[in-house]
């Protein structure tokens, strides 16, 4: 072999060395998850993680309606006993949807948010209760301790679980999208939230607000801010100080968080600051369309030129009332297009030839198949990350929680038309479903953010593992956390310069207006009578 030969091949392995990903060595991940959509995202990372070498243990309760415990998942599993069952949270997620979408339009608001909290105060209850069980096993706790894990993966859709690494001493990353930007990323987090142009989640403002919206962002946050500091006060404080044996807040333990993995991207939100330990991973639980069952496949090609409409209110919802139900088959019987309908609710007595309903759907498979015309939801982040990865447009149904600002980012960007559920008429759902299908600036907005979504130097769900390796390999992140966790609230708004520079004027302006007194009373005072002698 020549020299010139040697070089050239010394080179080659170079430029391929270079372009080998970092890696850990296996290693062992504590992961304590949220249900529903939350376990979805969750779930494809453990995969991924197990994939690549790494030991996941998974923590769950006995009345999980989402972790598989009842055989081999490729990961361990320690199932806390709690008093109450999955019947009893399935019971009050169909409440909290009876009173917030069937009620809020029809009684006393006050009457309904009360019945809201009241919802509200058992689900947290039954977290607290989870909490209180786990930690009192001292042997479990013990166990974990001399497995020595190297990180704890978690969502705080529920609280109190970032808590479970303060007590095993362990670095921790926390993966979230339904409060970006709001309360516990702004106090907790410590991210920079400009009121002026980062509108607050459930307001429905863009980025470009006028004088009014800005003054109602403002007062919002600053509502929204008093009520979370009041529930962690009364709720969740004296809680975290319970099990921990000392003074511990909620906000304080949040603020610990090595790295803060944001399930969006910028295809989804608004340009705004970020601090170096948040990260975006949207969408990492997309991915190519596979083959449909053959019956369903039977169907879909059934649609002709026609093709089909995906519709979905997401694994949280489990009926509608049968005034609602019939609305919206009412509605999916008048368009040309063949429609694959998610609904475990009682057949709707309008329901259509044209309209299949089925339990569960292979959403993403169907989103990405070349059929597929629009996509009906509720806004949940998962559906409108597979909406934009295939490039569907969308009829956005939002029911509570973030699913009204996800619509509303979505129309914002022209991906989709926005219909108030408790309102719409057969009519309206008809209209939306066509403009959507008949009017091509939709696809063409759905494709351009589709474009920017799939063009990332890195795939989300390996950015995500990216950045749980490497807390695992420099044991934590905390190089990356802002000096603002630091500082109190008066040093982070710089109240206590602002007070000191004041002071400092208010003392200039005093000496000043002292020292024109004086030279005043000295050059201008009258001159005494001179004597009667003189």
């Amino acid at each position: 072999m020549s020299a010139c030969e040697r070089a050239a091949l010394c080179l080659f392995l170079l430029l391929s060395l270079s372009q080998t990903p970092l890696c850990v060595t296996a290693g062992k991940i504590l992961v304590w998850p949220a249900d529903f959509s939350h376990w979805l995202n969750i779930n494809v990372i453990i995969d991924e993680l197990i994939a690549r070498g790494h030991s996941v243990t998974v923590v769950t309760h006995s009345a999980t309606p989402s972790v598989r415990t009842d055989q081999s998942p490729g990961y361990n599993v320690e199932i806390i006993q709690v008093p109450y069952t999955k019947q009893d949270i399935f019971n009050n997620l169909d409440l909290m949807f009876k009173y917030w979408v069937n009620e809020v339009p029809n009684d006393n608001m006050i009457q309904v948010f009360l019945k809201i909290k009241e919802v509200l105060d058992k689900t947290i209850e039954q977290n607290q209760v989870m909490c209180r069980e786990l930690f009192a096993r001292e042997d479990l706790l013990e166990k974990w301790r001399k497995e020595q894990f190297d990180v704890l993966l978690t969502d705080p859709m529920y609280m109190c679980r970032a808590l479970l690494a303060l007590k095993l001493n362990l670095p921790f990353i926390v993966s979230l999208r339904f409060s970006f930007g709001s309360s516990m990323e702004r106090l907790c987090g410590q991210l920079p939230t400009p009121a002026s142009y980062v509108p607050s989640v459930s307001l429905g403002y863009t980025n470009q607000m006028d004088f009014p919206q800005r003054v109602k962002n403002i007062l919002f946050n600053l509502f929204q801010d008093l009520l979370f500091m009041f529930l962690t006060a009364t709720k969740w404080d004296p809680l975290y100080t319970e099990l921990m044996g000392k003074p511990t807040t909620l906000c304080e333990t949040m603020g610990k968080a090595d790295i803060w993995l944001i399930r969006t991207y910028w295809d989804f939100e608004y340009p705004r600051p970020l601090l170096p330990n948040f990260k975006f991973v949207g969408g990492l639980h997309c991915k190519p369309a596979k083959p449909l069952p053959k019956e369903m496949e039977d169907f879909v090609q059934s649609s002709g030129d026609d093709g089909i409409v995906v519709f979905s209110l997401g694994s949280m919802i489990r009926n509608l009332s049968n005034e609602r139900a019939n609305t919206i088959a009412s509605a999916l019987g008048q368009i040309p297009q063949k429609v694959l309908w998610r609904y475990k609710g009682e057949k709707p007595e309008t329901l259509a030839p044209n309209t299949r309903i089925y339990e569960w759907i292979p959403q993403n498979d169907l989103l990405g198949h070349p059929k597929t015309k629009a996509f009906i939801t509720h806004g949940g982040t998962n559906g409108i990350y597979e909406a934009i990865y295939h490039g569907v447009p969308m009829v956005g149904l939002p029911l509570f929680a973030d699913q009204p600002d996800n619509i509303n980012h979505m129309k914002t960007k022209g991906a989709a038309v926005m219909l108030d559920f408790n309102k719409m008429e057969t009519k309206d759902l008809k209209q939306a479903i066509s403009d959507v299908i008949n009017n091509p600036s939709y696809k063409e907005s759905m494709m351009r953010l589709s474009r920017i979504h799939h063009d990332q130097p890195m795939k989300p769900l390996d950015q995500a593992v990216y950045w749980i390796e490497f807390v695992m390999r420099n044991k934590g992140a905390k190089h990356l956390r802002v000096e603002a966790h630091n500082l109190t609230w008066y040093q982070y708004h710089c109240l206590d310069v602002a007070a000191f520079l004041l002071s400092i004027i208010a003392l200039v302006v005093f000496i000043f207006v002292k020292t024109c007194s004086w030279l005043f009373r000295k050059c201008f005072r009258k001159t005494p009578a001179k004597s009667k002698k003189e």
